[in-house]
């Protein structure tokens, strides 16, 4: 699961829209249009769901050697 995310217009950074989904889920969705509070800008942006993407977490390898049971 990760977080839907969009540019702010005003600095051009990525921002989380409060939206999570996986890829596969948000790529098949119908095409929306959302509304998110920027907290770098401060300002409300508009955005349609083809100028957002899925920033999923990043999961360590070595993360998950060290979770995994010793045999």
């Amino acid at each position: 699961m990760g977080m839907i995310m969009v540019k702010c217009p005003q600095t051009g950074r990525a921002i989380p829209t409060g939206i999570k989904s996986d890829r596969e889920t948000f790529l098949r969705s119908i095409v929306f249009f959302g509304n998110t509070r920027c907290p770098i800008c401060r300002a409300d942006h508009s955005w349609f769901a083809r100028e957002a993407w899925v920033e999923e977490p990043i999961v360590r390898t070595v993360e998950i050697l060290r979770a995994a049971p010793s045999c």
